[in-house]
């Protein structure tokens, strides 16, 4: 059977003809370890079978060598890729905003959101924005942002320490 020349493979494994060691250990389509033997004849008994040579452990030495279907082989790989990557959690940094002087109700509600983000598993950065005459009183943010981390002790750590940033207060938390 003649082959079309393929461009050498940029991603993924070696494969025929792009294997460029002499020797190979050679894995049959069932499974069964066939041994050493040379790469040529190696491809030779993978194109009998109607497969590719291809190379699953290049750094083994001698290189481990299957014989497999390639477009499957790659395909499978992709596949395997997208499903680790869809399954993976983002941490994401969310924000809540508030004020010096917050009455309880709203602080019972941005705090109930702050709790909601962190069992998500996500970080909150939490902004304390001072108007006007506030920035004189630079001790009641920081009041209450002691307030915020004593309420969240049990499942947060704090990340950024508060901190003045111009007219704002920071603080940023992540889950334990």
């Amino acid at each position: 059977m003649m082959r079309r020349p393929v461009a050498p493979p940029m991603n993924g494994p070696r494969f025929n003809e792009f294997i460029s060691v002499p020797r190979v250990r050679v894995i049959d389509e069932n499974g069964e370890n066939i041994g050493v033997m040379l790469t040529a004849e190696a491809i030779e008994q993978a194109a009998d079978v109607g497969l590719d040579l291809v190379e699953v452990s290049p750094n083994a030495d001698p290189p481990v060598c299957k014989f497999l279907d390639v477009g499957k082989f790659k395909y499978e790989a992709q596949k395997k890729a997208n499903l680790a990557r869809k399954s993976q959690k983002t941490q994401e940094i969310k924000e809540i905003k508030m004020r010096p002087n917050i009455d309880d109700h709203d602080y019972d509600t941005k705090m109930k959101k702050v709790v909601d983000f962190i069992n998500e598993g996500d970080k909150v950065k939490i902004t304390l924005r001072f108007r006007g005459r506030e920035l004189a009183h630079g001790q009641l943010g920081m009041q209450l942002l002691q307030r915020v981390q004593e309420g969240v002790a049990d499942i947060a750590k704090v990340e950024q320490h508060p901190r003045m940033e111009g007219r704002q207060m920071l603080m940023v938390l992540s889950p334990r």
